[in-house]
């Protein structure tokens, strides 16, 4: 991918609160990276290193399930208000809303007990009365294969466990969930099979979010 070039002067977007969302893997971090500067926009990442539970979630799914999900919904939630109360607009490299589909499909497959997933969606309603939407998501669509081969290129050693399955069912719900979510927050969907330059990225989501009102796929080629 390209990388943010120096000579490229920021085009600011106002306070514009853009989400990226996408697979295990898609790439989120390091467009946002590129992305906030285009834009003219501070980036937030998500942090990894610093989780409590991922290591211990990813060698015991079941038991870690709900604390870790429950942790992330708290760091995430942070995280977007401090982006609204700061009224300068931002880049975020996940939102707050695929916490949703990740317990959803814990669930399903049997990693999350119903108690525990109702809590979750029980908290997750009463936390999203409190909060601001974001402007748009940039959504990074990348094949369930495509998610496996750059997880592996990354060698995090505790995502060693994931399954193919298990992204291929994430990468269902990552689909219903963006067609569901287009009905509040406009979303752009971008093809992420192959990384694209970051000033047509910005350039189109520039374009698209001056025109659009629900869910566009932009081609970049």
């Amino acid at each position: 991918m390209a990388t943010a070039v120096a000579t490229v002067e920021p085009s600011p977007v106002g306070d514009m609160f853009v989400s990226i969302s996408g697979m295990i893997g898609a790439g989120k971090t390091t467009l946002a990276n590129e992305l906030g500067p285009v834009l003219g926009l501070p980036v937030h990442e998500e942090g990894v290193i610093d989780n409590l539970y991922l290591e211990r979630f990813y060698r015991n799914m079941k038991q870690y399930s709900f604390p870790l999900q429950v942790y992330l919904l708290n760091r995430r939630f942070v995280q977007q208000q401090k982006i609204v109360w700061n009224d300068k607009g931002g880049v975020q490299d996940r939102s707050i809303y695929e916490d949703l589909i990740f317990a959803k499909v814990l669930h399903e497959i049997g990693e999350m007990e119903r108690e525990d997933y109702e809590t979750y969606l029980a908290l997750f309603r009463n936390m999203s009365r409190f909060m601001s939407h974001p402007s748009l998501i940039v959504y990074l669509r990348v094949t369930p294969e495509e998610s496996m081969a750059r997880i592996k290129a990354r060698s995090r050693g505790c995502e060693t466990t994931i399954t193919l399955e298990y992204l291929q069912k994430l990468y269902k719900g990552y689909e219903d969930f963006h067609q569901e979510i287009s009905k509040t927050v406009r979303v752009i969907v971008v093809p992420w099979s192959e990384f694209h330059d970051t000033e047509k990225v910005a350039e189109a989501i520039r374009r698209e979010n001056s025109q659009m009102r629900s869910l566009r796929t932009v081609h970049l080629s």
